[in-house]
């Protein structure tokens, strides 16, 4: 008689572990893709807006030198290396005006390398 119990509990677990993914997937909401383009001297686009408490995936690119995408307010820090994408998952919990710079030296205009990200 004690068998038929292993043999029910196993066929409900294996059930579950069948089923458990599609509720998972039900309720997961992919997050909004923004590429952002890293280039001697500027970012395109220049300029993105956001919603506070909206999650966005940023995929950084660049194909000439190594730039780096710093905003410490909203917690950026990552390097973008010449042809590889660099993602960025990101939730933003503070609305305002923030902007973001090129933390590596790439050349005379590095200065100027600035983009803004809105968030509402």
């Amino acid at each position: 008689m004690k068998n038929w119990r292993w043999l029910v509990l196993l066929l409900f677990l294996i059930a579950m572990s069948a089923l458990t993914p599609r509720f998972r997937a039900a309720g997961a909401e992919t997050p909004r893709a923004v590429t952002i383009t890293a280039k001697r001297f500027e970012f395109s686009p220049n300029q993105i807006t956001l919603k506070r408490g909206e999650t966005v995936k940023l995929q950084l690119k660049t194909g000439d030198v190594t730039h780096g995408f710093f905003m410490k307010a909203l917690g950026i820090d990552s390097d973008i290396t010449p042809g590889e994408t660099t993602e960025l998952t990101l939730t933003p919990q503070t609305a305002g005006k923030f902007t973001t710079i090129c933390d590596h030296f790439c050349g005379a205009g590095h200065g100027n390398m600035k983009m803004t990200i809105v968030v509402e």
